[in-house]
């Protein structure tokens, strides 16, 4: 299957990135993290709102190539698509179609997830990469960046606490 890619090397993007560790095994953590329940971690994070629901999802989310369509709990919707999936190690995927205040910000973004070898456990990396439309870099860039980096710094701490807890078992 060949996927058209949104981000080329060519591309000046605005790359977010955060990252955190876990208690997991790196394949532990990816089997948990890639397939998520959107809905589960996505809460809403002034000013962002949290996903609702997922629609249209073509199959299941463990390969490259199926879409779906996140809906956000402010009524908007975005198209993505399963970009890259290294079983057990990475996995990315493109967002467009926003029909939110993104759609005025950006062409689309591209997510991507590293899940590294640290000590017992895991440091897993993820990166939203944004492909701001001609002239609004300097907003993704400006005052977006740190109010996206703090929704996806509160969806990654409930993604590795929902998967920790996943392994462990519920607590007596």
């Amino acid at each position: 299957m060949t996927i058209k890619l949104l981000i080329s090397a060519a591309d000046n993007t605005v790359p977010i990135t955060i990252q955190q560790r876990s208690s997991l095994a790196p394949a532990d953590a990816f089997r948990l993290i890639m397939p998520i329940d959107l809905p589960t971690v996505f809460d809403t994070v002034w000013p962002f709102p949290g996903v609702r629901s997922v629609a249209n999802q073509t199959e299941s989310w463990d390969h490259t190539g199926p879409t779906r369509n996140p809906q956000f709990e402010d009524g908007s919707q975005a198209d993505e698509q399963l970009t890259e999936c290294v079983d057990g190690v990475s996995f990315a995927y493109q967002l467009t179609g926003f029909t939110n205040v993104l759609s005025r910000l950006a062409v689309g973004v591209r997510g991507e997830w590293n899940f590294n070898p640290d000590g017992d456990g895991t440091l897993i990396r993820w990166t939203y990469e944004f492909k701001p439309l001609p002239g609004r870099r300097w907003i993704i860039a400006g005052p977006f960046a740190p109010l996206w980096r703090r929704y996806m710094v509160v969806a990654l701490d409930r993604m590795v606490q929902w998967s920790e807890a996943a392994v462990r078992g519920p607590v007596a």
